[in-house]
């Protein structure tokens, strides 16, 4: 933390704005601190945080100090973090908000997501370098570079052996980061698969090749099994309407199919099963579902939110239409004199919530007209509606 300065978060010469994260918490090392909710930003010279409450708490660090940055996962009551390791201090650096830190590290706390896509574009701006290209950057940098380069300040006694443990920690998670390239190479192999696969699948799709159906079947199942290849996370997509737009669209391309199966009608619940079963390990809260799927509407995604007048909470296809559920349902119970939920769920293979909500909806239609008893509720065809023979 004391490689940070004071800041008045205005562009250095030839400095350009590349990300800006919101609600961010800043750590010295492994310690809270008081910088718990602001704004960090990332440009082509430095980090800047500036705090969300007070703008003119600022303050900074250059990118030449960044050593190296890696991400650590959240997660229950955890937010995802990025640990950048910085150069030592300097003696004749501009003031900041701490004088002499243990640390030779600082953590980023995301409370709201976009930690992958700040580390991505940090190790993007470390490696092209601009601020060496820029004529001014020696005197408007807080520290150059040959001071970048000065070693660890020397000492003696307790603080001596805990600054030695610190370097001993930094060289070995700069060791586990290093280990760990192997593993983010079989991950980028796994989505060559994804991609390989969804190929496969539209060549299956289009009936190219000499292929049998019962291999099509077989291989069809172990398709759906690698579900969404790059699900929307607010690690990729921050947090808010963004988030929600993006997952929105996500949804819509995923349940188009089944709903086009069951009748342009799902329930929200079945819909949440199957989403986070196509999303593997990254599971989508309930919450984040539900705004989602009100947005659907708004961004013409072909489908919809609905409610019942009981609660019910449904997808629904625009192309669903209530007229001819009604006819249906009706036809169904004028052919079997009476029919109850369970009965018209067998008959036309939905849930039995579904299936009430029909009976329901062609009763406020006119159409039928229920008996509720100790044997539970049955609906009739409405005699009252029709004319006198």
């Amino acid at each position: 933390m004391d490689r940070f300065s004071w800041s008045t978060g205005g562009p250095l010469y030839g400095e350009k704005e590349i990300l800006k994260q919101s609600s961010v918490r800043i750590y010295d090392g492994d310690e809270k601190t008081s910088y718990d909710d602001g704004s960090l930003i990332l440009t082509t010279h430095q980090i800047i945080w500036r705090d969300s409450s007070d703008f003119q708490i600022c303050i900074s660090v250059p990118l030449c100090l960044v050593v190296f940055c890696e991400k650590q996962s959240g997660g229950i009551g955890r937010s995802a973090k990025l640990s950048v390791h910085l150069q030592a201090a300097q003696a004749n650096r501009t003031p900041g908000p701490v004088s002499r830190s243990r640390y030779d590290y600082v953590r980023f706390s995301f409370k709201n997501g976009g930690e992958s896509e700040f580390h991505t574009k940090l190790q993007s701006a470390m490696q092209t370098k601009e601020w060496e290209k820029t004529s001014s950057q020696a005197t408007s940098s807080p520290v150059s570079k040959s001071s970048a380069k000065t070693g660890p300040i020397r000492a003696s006694g307790i603080v001596g052996i805990e600054r030695k443990i610190e370097e001993n920690r930094r060289v070995t998670d700069k060791n586990i980061s290093v280990a760990f390239q192997d593993l983010t190479k079989l991950m980028e192999k796994a989505k060559e698969m994804v991609s390989l696969s969804s190929n496969i699948a539209n060549k299956i799709k289009d009936k190219k090749g000499d292929i049998t159906d019962d291999e099509t079947v077989k291989f069809k199942s172990y398709l759906l099994s690698l579900g969404i290849p790059n699900p929307v996370t607010k690690e990729t997509h921050g947090s808010g309407t963004h988030y929600h737009m993006q997952l929105a669209h996500e949804i819509a391309s995923l349940l188009k199919q089944p709903l086009e199966e069951n009748a342009g009608i799902m329930l929200l619940s079945d819909a949440y099963c199957r989403i986070n079963r196509a999303r593997g390990m990254e599971l989508l809260s309930p919450e984040d579902l539900l705004n989602a799927c009100r947005m659907l509407d708004n961004l013409k995604l072909h489908m919809k939110l609905r409610e019942f007048e009981t609660g019910v909470l449904v997808l629904q296809l625009d192309s669903h239409s209530d007229e001819k559920v009604i006819s249906q349902t009706t036809e169904l119970v004028d052919d079997s004199k009476s029919l109850s939920a369970q009965e018209l769920a067998n008959l036309v293979s939905v849930s039995v919530l579904l299936a009430k909500e029909r009976l329901l909806l062609a009763e406020r239609a006119g159409k039928l007209c229920r008996d509720d008893s100790d044997e539970g509720l049955r609906f009739y065809p409405n005699l009252f509606a029709q004319p006198m023979r």
